[in-house]
């Protein structure tokens, strides 16, 4: 039987937006990573949220820290949440999968977000990040702790997660230019979130 799709991602997020804006608004245990990843930036840096939500409380939190921010989310109903709460920073509808910003940003943020693709997904995302980082850029990810597939739930409806193995990750951030600074498996601090966090100096490119 297939598994869900990123495309379900998409409806399941769009279909039960205020539920999870809810939800997510309530629960802020990522203040020590953020700290780390603007800290790594230069400061006041400006920043892309890849798979923003409805901004609360990653982005509220970076906003009120001074940063410049623009966040994307394929949900036209997260991003109007995310308008009418900060109407002086930059939101778009957007599917990650397919991301070609003008700009590029001092930091690249995919929190609980990139990890809803599909492996293969994953592997072209890297160029996305390249495409859209400054040199000296911090990007972070959350992933998997190792290579495979998981379905979750909400509202009663799967919720498709993955995971390459992280040292196709350490590989791919390699090949793109990215030097990983820190990286935690399931961190009890955070949720027990895996979290990785590189910086784009390009010296990796042939």
């Amino acid at each position: 039987m297939d598994h869900p799709s990123a495309e379900n991602i998409i409806d399941l997020y769009e279909h039960h937006a205020a539920a999870w804006d809810n939800v997510r608004q309530h629960h802020f245990y990522e203040q020590k990573w953020l700290d780390k990843f603007r800290h790594a930036m230069i400061p006041h840096g400006k920043i892309l949220d890849i798979g923003c939500g409805a901004g609360k409380p990653v982005a509220e939190y970076l906003i009120a820290q001074n940063h410049d921010f623009c966040g994307i989310d394929a949900s036209p109903s997260m991003i109007n949440l995310c308008r009418q709460r900060f109407p002086h920073h930059h939101w778009q509808v957007a599917d990650m999968r397919q991301l070609a910003l003008p700009d590029k940003f001092d930091g690249l943020l995919a929190w609980n977000s990139f990890f809803h693709l599909k492996r293969d997904d994953q592997r072209r995302m890297f160029d996305i990040f390249q495409c859209h980082a400054r040199v000296n850029a911090i990007l972070m990810f959350t992933s998997g702790p190792a290579d495979g597939e998981a379905i979750g739930t909400f509202e009663n409806q799967p919720l498709y997660h993955a995971s390459l193995a992280p040292e196709e990750y350490r590989q791919l951030l390699h090949q793109h230019g990215f030097s990983v600074i820190d990286m935690q498996v399931e961190d009890p601090e955070c949720g027990l979130q895996t979290i990785w966090l590189a910086k784009y100096d390009a010296i990796n490119l042939s």
